[in-house]
C-alpha cells in the first residue's frame, strides 16, 4: 500500500512537471498575442481555482466570496506601490498575509455557520468589500487606480513590450498553487480537512481540532488567492473595485475546481484548461451579437457535465483506470 501511495506521489510530480516544460515552451510557438493573453488568463484561474479548491474543496466550506481576497491582493499591491513606492513583490507578499489575517478573522464567527448559511455569509461580506471600496476615496474609490508605467522591469513588475514575463510568472503561480496542494493533500492536514469534510462530529472525537483545521485552510487559500489579486493587478496595469472585487470573480474561482472535480489535486487544472478559453473565446466571437450568450453557452456546458459527471472531470480517468484493472 504504501508504495503504491508513494507511486502515486511521484507520478504525480512526474506529469506536472511534463505539463509545466510543455507550458513553457508554448509561447516559443504560438506567438499571436491575443492567444497568449488566454493562456495568461488559464494559468491564472487554474492558480485561483486550485487555491480556493483547498478550503472549499478538501475542507468542504464552499466559498463564494473569495474576491475579496483577490482583491485585497490587487488593492495591497498597488496602494503600496502608488501611495509609497513600495516594489509589488513586497506588496504581493504583504496582501497575502493581509488576506489570510482577514481570513482567520472572518472565520472566526463565519466557521459556526454550516451549508448554505455559511455560502451567504460568504457572499455577504464580500460584497460589503466590494462597497467599502466603490466608496474609499484615498484608494481611487469607484474610479480605481491607475498604475504608473515606469518602463519593463522585473524589479517593478511592469512589462508593455511583451506578455512573455506575465505568461511565465502565471505559469509559476500556477505551479506553486499546484504544488502547495500536492504537499498539503497527504499532509497531516489533508487528513484532516477531509475528516472535517466527510463529518465534522467524527473527526472532533477522533483529536481533530475542527475549528483550527477550517482556519489553516481558509489562511493558505486566502494568501494564494491574494497573491493572483496582485499578480492580476500588475498584469492590467489598472484596478477599480469592480474590476477585482466583483462577484464574477468568486465564480470564476469556484467553476473549473467544479467543472474538474472539486476535492481534486487536477480537477481545478483541468477545468480551468477547458473553462478559460472557452469562455474567452464564446466572449469574443459570442459576446458581442449578444450580451450573455457566452455565459448562456458555458453555463449550459457545466450544468451538463455536472449531471453526467457529478465527480468531475476527473472521474473519467478513474473509469478509465479502472476499466483497465478489470481487463
Amino acid at each position: 500500500m504504501d508504495k503504491t501511495f508513494a507511486a502515486r506521489r511521484r507520478r504525480d510530480l512526474i506529469i506536472a512537471a511534463a505539463l509545466a516544460g510543455l507550458a513553457a515552451l508554448a509561447p516559443l510557438v504560438i506567438k499571436d498575442v491575443y492567444v497568449q493573453n488566454i493562456l495568461i488568463l488559464t494559468l491564472m484561474y487554474a492558480a485561483l481555482s486550485q487555491s480556493w479548491n483547498i478550503l472549499s474543496g478538501y475542507c468542504g466550506q464552499i466559498s463564494l466570496g473569495h474576491a475579496l481576497y483577490f482583491g485585497i491582493g490587487a488593492y495591497t499591491t498597488e496602494l503600496l506601490f502608488t501611495k509609497f513606492g513600495v516594489l509589488p513583490w513586497f506588496g504581493m507578499l504583504a496582501g497575502g498575509v493581509i488576506a489570510a489575517v482577514i481570513a482567520m478573522g472572518l472565520g472566526y464567527p463565519f466557521f459556526r455557520l454550516r451549508g448554505h448559511y455559511f455560502v451567504i455569509a460568504t457572499i455577504v461580506i464580500a460584497e460589503i468589500g466590494l462597497l467599502l471600496f466603490q466608496n474609499w476615496e484615498w484608494a481611487g474609490a469607484a474610479m480605481g487606480i491607475t498604475i504608473p508605467v515606469r518602463g519593463d522591469s522585473w524589479l517593478k513588475f511592469q512589462f508593455m513590450r511583451s506578455k512573455l514575463p506575465y505568461f511565465y510568472f502565471a505559469l509559476a503561480l500556477c505551479c506553486l498553487a499546484w504544488f502547495v496542494t500536492w504537499w498539503l493533500e497527504d499532509s497531516k492536514w489533508g487528513f484532516w480537512w477531509r475528516a472535517v469534510k466527510d463529518n465534522p462530529e467524527a473527526a472532533e472525537s477522533l483529536g481533530v481540532v475542527v475549528f483550527n483545521s477550517k482556519m489553516g485552510a481558509a489562511a493558505v487559500s486566502a494568501f494564494l488567492v491574494a497573491l493572483g489579486g496582485a499578480f492580476y493587478a500588475q498584469f492590467l496595469a489598472y484596478i477599480d473595485p469592480e474590476s477585482v472585487m466583483g462577484f464574477q470573480f468568486s465564480l470564476l474561482m469556484a467553476l473549473p475546481a467544479v467543472l474538474g472535480g472539486i476535492g481534486t489535486l487536477w480537477g481545478p487544472v483541468l477545468g480551468a484548461a477547458i473553462l478559460i478559453p472557452m469562455t474567452e473565446l464564446t466572449r469574443s466571437y459570442i459576446g458581442g451579437s449578444g450580451r450573455g450568450v457566452d455565459l448562456i453557452v458555458y453555463g449550459a456546458l457545466i450544468v451538463a457535465i455536472s449531471l453526467a459527471l457529478p465527480q468531475g472531470l476527473v472521474s473519467l480517468f478513474s473509469r478509465s483506470k479502472a476499466k483497465g484493472a478489470t481487463r
